[in-house]
Order: structure tokens, then sequence, then C-alpha cells
């Protein structure tokens, strides 16, 4: 199958051994439908697909019953971990992690709630290690507080529970150019998607995140000053792309391509993936023009 033919959200591109493997929020609807699980892909090409169905399927009594999101899948310490979004009702929106042995799964759970704060919600975990140590940067959701958030969170060394208190890096107001949303509840505010971290060659250490331009779902960079998570953080004057599609993540082809994939167009069930090559541009990034889809 083709990337037309995957109904996905979130996507998140993981490579090894000559083979590329695609997740990501697959529930033909995310947003009202119980939540099954995470179906994966793989492909040797980045334009044929092959579906390796269920990698997590989620099991009896398992915390998480709805809203099934974002999973990011990371090598660490020779094993390989879901991070995922959940709810369920009466229980906040958190990121919890999933292990296997593979990267084709089967993934089962490993945190035994979610990583997040349990009375605040949020979403789009994602792990980044420094200095050897684990964090969890994730979503404080706008939905709660009005002006979504962006925090890290050290982890324990095994990824299975926080190891200290969140701290703030930037709000989504701080982006001049992102526009506010309303919600169902009545809250107005400005949305924080999808974190994903990258280091340029020259040291930047770099924030791909996403929220909503007058374009549509857009995706912006933020930069910390110093190179590091406390470091102080700020937003790029202009989104990196504002056309309708968003939480990107950057991923490397076996042939030393730089890709960003994001989900477009930010409706269901019309969403796919599409994989937008970029360089660096000094200490920022530029898209080039060249995209599968």
């Amino acid at each position: 199958m083709l990337l037309k033919d995957i109904q996905i959200r979130d996507p998140f591109v993981y490579a090894e051994n000559g083979r590329y493997y695609l997740y990501g929020s697959t529930d033909h609807d995310i947003w009202k439908s119980e939540g099954r699980g995470f179906d994966a892909y793989a492909s040797e090409d980045l334009e044929h697909w092959m579906c390796l169905g269920n990698v997590f399927d989620r099991p009896q009594g398992y915390w998480g019953q709805v809203n099934f999101w974002a999973p990011e899948m990371h090598a660490y310490r020779g094993k390989y971990y879901l991070f995922a979004s959940f709810k369920a009702p009466g229980v906040c929106r958190g990121t919890a992690v999933l292990k296997a042995d593979s990267p084709e799964g089967p993934f089962r759970p490993w945190s035994e709630r979610a990583l997040t704060p349990p009375d605040w919600e949020c979403l789009d975990g994602t792990l980044y290690v420094e200095d050897s140590k684990p964090y969890l940067v994730f979503c404080h959701e706008w939905v709660q507080i009005g002006d979504g958030e962006i925090l890290y969170m050290p982890l324990t060394d095994d990824l299975s529970a926080p190891a200290g208190e969140p701290k703030l890096m930037f709000k989504a107001s701080q982006a001049k150019w992102s526009r506010a949303v309303n919600h169902s509840s009545g809250t107005r505010g400005y949305v924080t998607d999808g974190p994903n971290m990258y280091r340029t060659s020259d040291g930047t250490l770099l924030m791909l995140w996403s929220t909503l331009s007058p374009g549509g779902y857009a995706i912006g960079c933020a930069r910390s000053d110093n190179g590091r998570l406390s470091g102080e953080w700020t937003v790029d004057k202009e989104p990196l792309f504002d056309k309708d599609g968003g939480h990107g993540m950057i991923f490397e082809s076996f042939d030393g391509r730089r890709y960003l994939a994001i989900h477009m167009p930010n409706r269901t069930p019309d969403e796919r993936a599409a994989f937008m090559e970029l360089e660096e541009a000094g200490s920022g990034l530029r898209l080039t023009g060249n995209v599968i889809r």
C-alpha cells in the first residue's frame, strides 16, 4: 500500500536494519470511539508499505480506554518503548509507556499509569536523553489551562516513572503567529501539540511543536539559548509549515536525507502521512520542496 492508503495521525518513523517503521494514531475515529490499540507499518523505500497489524492491543483492565493518541517509538538500552497518550472517564489524559523486544511489538504496558501529573490534562510526551539521563517532554493541554504549555520532566532510568517535577519551557502564545481557538467546553486558548527534539550540526537544540495558525494546523520551531532542556526557549518568528498539517517529527533516511513526517490535512477521516525533505539552514531548518505522499 501507499501512504495515501493509510489513515493515520501523528506519524512517527523509526529506521533500523534497512527497514522503516511507521507508527501513529490509527483508530478510525480517535476522538469518539473506544481505544483499540495501535497499528504499525513497515517499508524499505518510504513509498510502499506493509501493515504489521496491531502492535499494541489494549489488554483487559488497562487504565486507558479512549483517545489512543500519538505513539512514538524509541529504542533505549536494548529495548523498544512506545510513548503514547491515553484517557479514561474521570481520569486525565496523560502519556504512558509501553515496552517490547522488537520494533514490531507486541508492546505491553510498562509504566503503571501515565507519567504525567495525574491532575493535569497532558498529551504527546516524547523521550529525550540529555547527559545519559532520560526526560519526558510533553504538553499541558490548553483545554485545561487556556494557554497550552510544553514542559520537561526527569524519568527513572528504566522509563517507568517520573523522577522529579515538571519544568516549564514555553507557552503557546509566545508564537505570535498562533491563533486562539474555542473548545466545546467553553475554553478559549492556544494549542500546544507534538513536541519533538532535534539538534543541528552546530549544536543548536531545537524543538518542533504544533499549534493552530491562520492557515490551519501548523508546525513551529523553538530553540534553547544554551543547547539544553533547561535553557531559555524562544519561538521562531515564522512557522516552519502552516498549510493545515502538523504534529511533526524528524527522521533520517538510509541514504542520508532528512525528512519531516507530518499528517495532513488535519481532519478526520482524511488525514494521511506526508514526508517532507528538509535541510539545516544555519541554526535552523528549511523545507526543500520534495515531498513523499
